[in-house]
Formats: C-alpha cells, sequence, structure tokens
C-alpha cells in the first residue's frame, strides 16, 4: 500500500487536495480494505486523510474502524439532513478521518447526483490534504462512475482468478465515460505461489485495457 501510495503521489496534476474513487467490478474484490490501508498510509506520512464511504447500498466500512458516536452520515449531508461539520469523524488513528455512509437511502444514486456531493466535496478539500472515496462495485450498479465524475481521478481494484476480463474491460469503459482520468488498477489476492509466471500472465491479460 505504500507502494500504491508512492504511484499516486506522481500522478496528480498539482491539485492542493486530490480527489480518488475507488471501486471493483464485483462485491468482495478487496475494495474497502484497499482504501482503509491506502488512508492509513497517507496518515503515516503526516497527511490529513479523509476516506468517505460512498457505498449506500452495503457498506461494510463503518465496522472497519473504530470511530465513536456516528450519528450522520453522507446520506444525511446528501439529503440535506446534516451539515458538513456533522459528518466528519475522527477515528483512532492520527490524521486519519472518516465520513460514513449515513442510513441508507432508498434512492442512492440520485443523492450522489443531486449536486450536493460537489459543494461537499469543494468544502472538504479546504480542510484535508486527500480524499479517497470508497463506492459500491461499478458492475452492479453505476453510483461508483456517478463519483468518479467529480473526482481528480478513480482506481479500480479487480480479484486475481476471479474478475473476467469482458467484465474488467467493461467497468474500465464505464469509469472512463465519467472520468478519463484512471490512474492505475490494483490487482488483489495474488495467489505469489505462482511465481513470475503469474505476474506475465496477468500483465498480458489486462495490461492492454490499463495503460
Amino acid at each position: 500500500y505504500n507502494s500504491i501510495r508512492a504511484k499516486l503521489l506522481f500522478t496528480g496534476k498539482g491539485e492542493k487536495c486530490p480527489v480518488y474513487a475507488i471501486t471493483s467490478a464485483d462485491p468482495g474484490e478487496g475494495k474497502t480494505l484497499t482504501c482503509i490501508n491506502l488512508a492509513s498510509a497517507y496518515a503515516q506520512l503526516g497527511k490529513k486523510i479523509l476516506l468517505i464511504d460512498a457505498d449506500m447500498r452495503k457498506s461494510i466500512l463503518a465496522n472497519r474502524h473504530q470511530i465513536q458516536g456516528i450519528e450522520k452520515g453522507l446520506s444525511h449531508y446528501l439529503s440535506g439532513q446534516a451539515d458538513m461539520t456533522e459528518v466528519v469523524y475522527s477515528t483512532n488513528k492520527k490524521n486519519f478521518f472518516m465520513l460514513p455512509c449515513g442510513l441508507f437511502p432508498v434512492n442512492p444514486t440520485e443523492l450522489l447526483g443531486n449536486g450536493r456531493l460537489d459543494k461537499l466535496l469543494e468544502g472538504l478539500k479546504k480542510t484535508f490534504d486527500y480524499i479517497i472515496i470508497d463506492t459500491p462495485p461499478l458492475g452492479s450498479v453505476i453510483d461508483a462512475a456517478v463519483v468518479a465524475k467529480r473526482c481528480d481521478g478513480s482506481v479500480l481494484v479487480l480479484e486475481a482468478d476471479r474478475t473476467p476480463k469482458s467484465m474488467a474491460k467493461s467497468v474500465k469503459e464505464q469509469l472512463q465515460a465519467a472520468n478519463p482520468n484512471i490512474v492505475g488498477v490494483v490487482l488483489n489476492k495474488v495467489d505469489t505461489h505462482k511465481g513470475s509466471y503469474y505476474g506475465k500472465k496477468y500483465r498480458s491479460y489486462y495490461g492492454k485495457y490499463y495503460k
């Protein structure tokens, strides 16, 4: 994750606070764990990092970090039921802050596209050094593309030996249509016992789609 962080540091275009959307093709590919560990890597540098849980359908992020007294989250802000200052929480790690998803709404896609997310990010950029947004799998719903459109870049998490090439290509095209700046792919859950052949296999398998 430190290596991923280092590579992202060189992909920025001079933004004061780059915002990255992270998604996957399917559930269970390690997207949320990637978000947490990447945010932790930034915090270790002394950077003030905010992790936004934008998976308002089936979030597991709030249970992965120690946050005290959660009352409101993203869905409350997007629906006009909370201010920005009411939805950002500190965690048990220094420099690591989180904006939880809040209550699951019946219309998450509409909430993400109603314009309040743009206003939220504009305000948060004045406080944080980096913002990472955990979004639902793009192979299931369109929410990640709606969020990516408002970000400086996006990252796709794919599980080795699981994600079909056709699905990876489809998800990549959806992301690219929303925001052409796909900064990279994280190939997750790699069986390192397969050795160098495995790396060559997957570089050829996905490489031409993610240059």
